[in-house]
C-alpha cells in the first residue's frame, strides 16, 4: 500500500519523540551560525527531494533509495540540531540568579 510523503514525515517526527526519553520536545536550543547555515542547506535539499519524489508519483517504499537519502539527510539534520546547546527555560534562569544571589 502507497504511503504519502506527509505520513513518512509524520513518522520520523513520532521516532524522533521516542528517541527522545525525559526529554522535553519543546525545549529550546541556541542554534549558531554554522549549524543554522547547515540545517538551512539540508531543510532545502530534504525538501527537494521529497518535492522531486511526490511529483514522481512513485509508491513509497522504506527500500527506495530517494526515500533513504531523504531519511539519512533527516537523521542528519537531527544531529546538528540536537547537538546545539539547549537554551535555559525561565525557571532555571530564575534558580541560577537566586542561587547566585545567595552566595
Amino acid at each position: 500500500m502507497p504511503v504519502s510523503i506527509e505520513e513518512l514525515l509524520e513518522s520520523e517526527a513520532e521516532c524522533e519523540r521516542e528517541h527522545l526519553p525525559g526529554q522535553s520536545i519543546r525545549r529550546l536550543r541556541h542554534v549558531g551560525r554554522e549549524a543554522g547555515r547547515a540545517l538551512e542547506i539540508l531543510g532545502h535539499a530534504i525538501e527537494y527531494l521529497a518535492d522531486e519524489y511526490v511529483h514522481a508519483g512513485k509508491p513509497v517504499s522504506a527500500s527506495d533509495p530517494e526515500v533513504e537519502a531523504i531519511q539519512l539527510l533527516m537523521e542528519l539534520n537531527r544531529r546538528i540540531y540536537f547537538e546545539c546547546p539547549e537554551v535555559p527555560t525561565f525557571a532555571e534562569r530564575v534558580r541560577a540568579l537566586l542561587t547566585k544571589a545567595r552566595r
